[in-house]
């Protein structure tokens, strides 16, 4: 059956993007895959334009703040000691009787807070906000959001941590993912398993070649978990054939891929090749053997992996899986599959044969929304993206069990209904504080029209009319089936 109209315009808006904004099911009925195909042609599609610091800049700033800070904190221990001492001159001549809180040296003294303004929050955690809000509003701002979910299920797939290197975070999203989203799998493939970020999360700037000078100089080793990770779950995908042996020489092939430490005042906190750690001599991986060529060993270790067929299956399940449903139809992943063999990984053509296959326009709707796409999905749909601020935003994707950037494990956040399902009764609390904040100004049936058009069942209409208030009107249309479900 060929979906057409306000129902496929809704489908679309829900499966594919981030939720319908006010009237855009109307506004793309005409032609939702073109809609969509569309975006995807759109210049600069993916990218975030804000005056953001890179990776590297971030890591140095945040190095300096907290050398600062552990100075400043000596220093008052220091004047503390001083006046417990008793009657002593003032080291830092402050011209003021002795207090609680001894005056530091301007150069790193923290800025007082000003009557009536917050006190603002330190600078790990202020990149931090910073990075979302610039993700927050590239969500919740575009017109479907198509490429946007693209970019959230490749910066899900190959996740780092912000536990484990917080400045980086969002800078690696950005540097990594997005110049890459809709271009060629083997340069996003390159460009994060080289990036600082990924290194220091899968402990590769640990790792030195048993043979190599530095591994015979403070006699120690391999760190195996970047070319583990790298196999399993960033290409070939778990069980496809490589062997302990294989995962053992991948590693010995990335020893030296390495970034300058933070403190460097230069260069910190960006990726250098370093040929002391490097393991030396040719590496057979996958029965291919790779000379030894310093870093270029192994970029081509990556370029034959992002062209592997296996690596072709993985990612076209994955993406059925994510987009259409947990167990996707095995003819649409064998399309996305064709296509990114046919193309060379070609990213832009495998999300059009998404788009276009028909097998991805089912009106059965078996995936649940993931919280930070339902989250996204409200704010977009009652236009209150721009009144909530990003902390709460991450908080309450945090409450979910989904904060951003923060995956337990390097699976990065599941996408499956398993994971998520027991935790839908936790959503009311949050639709409740939503909707009480939101729902002043709004008509809640025709709020049910801008956000389910067709897809409403007549039971979900009647629940929604019957409702007491325009907020538990609200409540009611953001917890339904219909709006909980791609």
């Amino acid at each position: 059956m060929t979906v057409r109209g306000p129902q496929a315009a809704a489908l679309a808006l829900h499966r594919f993007g981030l939720g319908p904004l006010r009237n855009s099911i109307a506004a793309i009925a005409s032609d939702p895959r073109g809609a969509l195909l569309e975006e995807l042609d759109r210049p600069g599609a993916g990218r975030i334009t804000s005056a953001l610091p890179s990776s590297g800049q971030a890591s140095r700033a945040v190095f300096r703040f907290q050398a600062e800070r552990r100075a400043q904190q000596k220093l008052v221990q220091r004047a503390k000691k001083v006046a417990e001492a008793g009657g002593a001159s003032n080291p830092f001549d402050c011209k003021q009787p002795p207090t609680p809180e001894p005056c530091v040296p301007s150069a790193i003294a923290v800025e007082p807070e000003k009557q009536g303004k917050p006190r603002q929050p330190p600078l790990p955690q202020q990149i931090i906000l910073d990075e979302a809000k610039a993700r927050f509003d590239a969500a919740t701002g575009a017109d479907i959001g198509f490429v946007e979910r693209l970019v959230w299920f490749w910066s899900n797939h190959f996740c780092i941590s912000a536990d484990k290197i917080p400045a980086m975070a969002g800078a690696y999203e950005r540097e990594a993912i997005r110049p890459h989203v809709l271009g060629r799998f083997a340069d996003m493939l390159q460009a994060v398993e080289s990036h600082p970020a990924m290194l220091f999360y899968l402990d590769n700037v640990q790792s030195m070649g048993p043979d190599s000078t530095a591994g015979i100089d403070r006699d120690k080793g391999l760190n195996e978990n970047l070319a583990r990770e790298t196999l399993e779950l960033h290409t070939l995908g778990v069980r496809t054939g490589y062997t302990q042996a294989d995962v053992t020489n991948f590693a010995k092939v990335l020893t030296g891929w390495t970034w300058f430490p933070p403190f460097e005042p230069i260069h910190g906190g960006e990726f250098v090749f370093d040929p002391i750690l490097h393991e030396p001599g040719d590496q057979i991986v996958l029965g291919k053997r790779y000379p030894e060529n310093g870093v270029q060993q192994g970029r081509a270790v990556l370029a034959d992996l992002a062209r592997h067929p296996a690596t072709a299956h993985h990612i076209a399940h994955e993406l059925a899986a994510h987009f259409v449903a947990d167990e996707p139809p095995p003819t649409l992943v064998a399309k996305l599959e064709k296509t990114f063999n046919d193309s060379d990984g070609n990213l832009k053509a495998v999300a059009e044969t998404l788009i276009t296959a028909d097998e991805s326009w089912t009106l059965q709707r078996t995936k649940l929304k993931a919280p930070a796409e339902w989250i996204v999905g409200v704010l977009r749909l009652t236009d209150g993206g721009p009144l909530i601020p990003i902390g709460q935003v991450m908080g309450a994707q945090a409450q979910l069990g989904a904060a951003l950037w923060r995956p337990p494990a390097p699976n990065g956040y599941s996408d499956r209904e398993a994971a998520w399902i027991d935790g839908v009764p936790h959503r009311l609390n949050l639709a409740n504080q939503f909707a009480n904040r939101l729902a002043m100004a709004m008509d809640p049936l025709g709020m049910l029209d801008s956000a389910l058009g067709p897809l409403a069942s007549t039971h979900t209409r009647d629940t929604v009319a019957r409702a007491e208030s325009r907020a538990q009107a609200l409540t009611l249309l953001i917890m339904s089936p219909e709006f909980l479900r791609s």
